[in-house]
C-alpha cells in the first residue's frame, strides 16, 4: 500500500491512497483524512485503505485523479518524533578518518542517534530555504521508517513488527554550524534544518525479498544539479537494522505511533582498484565526497551547494519503476 498526504491549507493534509505505478490517486476520505489517524488505529483503518489500494490498481476506483508528487507534503507533514541514526558505519568511518579521528569501538555495537525538530516537515518539492551559503549547505540521502507504538525494552525483532511504512529522507545538514555545536556536547540543533521525505510512504510488503532483516535491498540514487553522484546499496552494508535502531530507542522510552526513524547517510565502502580505492557507488551527501577527497588528496576540493543548486534522491524498484516518487528541491535564499 502507498500513501501519501495532499496539501489542502492546513497543516497536515489530506490522505490520499496511491496507486502501485505512482499514477493515480484517491483521496482516502471516508476511512480517515490524516495519516496520524491511520497509525493511530492501524488494525482498523489499514485494511480498509489496503481494499481501496487493490481498488485502485485494478482500475476500478471510482473517483481516482492523476497523482502529482507537487501537491505532496511530507507524508507525515509534522510528527511526535523524528529520530535519526547513523546506521552506515562507513560513513563514520570515513568522517573521521578524514580528520585524523579514530572510531571509538562503542560505534560498532551500538547505533548513533540524534533527535531533529519533527514539527515542520518540508514537502518533497518544496525548496530548501536558508538565509547564507556560507552555513555549508547539504544534502543527505537516506532511508526513513514510520512506527507504530513499540513498547520499552522492546528487543530488535519485536521492534521490525512496529514497523508501519518506509520512505526515503532528504536530512539537509549545515556542515560549517556542526563543528561549534558539537564542541558543545549537547549534539545537533540549529545545523540540522527541517527534513524532506518522499512523496509516499510504503507498506514493507510491497518490496517483497527487497525487504529483509530491517534492511532495504534496493539502491538510493541521488542527483546534485542533474549529475548522478550516488546509485548507494541502502541494504548491504547498513550496519544497524532498523530493528537496531528502533530498539536502541526504546531502551528507555516506549516508541509512539507516527514516530519516524531515519538510517542516517546510506554509505558504501570503496573497492580496490590496481592498488587504489574507488568509490564506485559514489556518495549520498557532499561531506562523505569531501572526506574521501582529503583522504586521497589531503583536502576536500568538492563545495557545498549553493544558491539555485537542485537534488534528485530516488529509489526504483527491481522492476526499474519509482517506488517512493522522487524528492527534487532546489536551494533557495531565504526571503527578506
Amino acid at each position: 500500500m502507498k500513501l501519501a498526504s495532499y496539501k489542502d491549507g492546513s497543516r497536515d493534509g489530506q490522505l490520499v491512497v496511491v496507486s502501485r505505478d505512482l499514477s493515480t490517486a484517491h483521496y482516502a476520505t471516508g476511512i480517515a483524512d490524516r495519516l496520524q489517524q491511520v497509525l493511530d488505529d492501524w488494525g482498523f483503518l489499514s485494511p480498509q485503505l489496503q481494499d481501496l489500494y487493490e481498488t485502485l490498481n485494478q482500475g476500478k476506483a471510482r473517483h481516482a485523479f492523476p497523482f502529482d508528487p507537487a501537491q505532496c507534503m511530507s507524508p507525515l507533514p509534522r510528527a511526535y518524533q523524528w529520530a535519526d541514526g547513523s546506521a552506515y558505519i562507513n560513513h563514520v568511518e570515513l568522517v573521521r578518518l578524514a580528520r585524523n579521528a579514530k572510531v571509538p569501538e562503542n560505534y560498532y555495537t551500538e547505533p548513533l542517534m540524534y533527535q531533529g525538530g519533527s514539527d515542520d516537515f518540508l514537502g518533497p518539492r518544496d525548496d530548501a530555504q536558508f538565509a547564507s551559503e556560507d552555513w555549508g549547505i547539504d544534502f543527505e540521502a537516506e532511508v526513513a521508517v514510520v512506527t507504530g507504538d513499540v513498547p520499552m525494552t522492546s528487543t530488535p525483532e519485536q521492534a521490525l513488527e512496529g514497523i508501519r511504512l518506509l520512505m526515503l529522507a532528504n536530512d539537509w545538514s549545515l556542515r560549517h554550524l556542526i563543528p561549534d555545536e558539537l564542541a558543545k556536547s549537547f549534539g545537533f540543533f540549529q545545523s540540522k534544518p527541517a527534513t524532506a521525505f518522499s512523496p509516499v510512504a510504503v507498506t514493507p510488503d510491497e518490496f517483497g525479498d527487497a525487504w529483509q532483516g530491517g534492511k532495504l535491498h534496493l539502491t538510493l540514487q541521488t542527483q546534485w544539479n542533474g549529475r548522478t553522484v550516488g546509485m548507494c546499496d541502502a541494504g548491504q552494508e547498513m550496519t544497524f537494522h532498523f530493528g537496531q535502531l528502533i530498539a536502541h530507542i526504546c531502551k528507555t522510552r516506549n516508541v509512539r505511533a507516527g514516530s519516524i526513524v531515519g538510517s542516517g547517510t546510506v554509505s558504501n565502502r570503496a573497492v580496490e582498484k590496481d592498488d587504489n580505492k574507488e568509490w564506485v557507488k559514489g556518495y549520498s551527501c557532499i561531506a562523505e565526497k569531501r572526506a574521501i577527497e582529503t583522504i586521497l588528496d589531503g583536502k576536500p576540493s568538492t563545495e557545498f551547494m549553493k544558491f539555485g543548486d537542485t537534488v534528485r534522491i530516488e529509489m526504483k524498484g527491481k522492476d526499474g519503476q519509482s517506488v517512493f516518487g522522487a524528492i527534487e528541491q532546489k536551494v533557495a535564499k531565504l526571503a527578506g
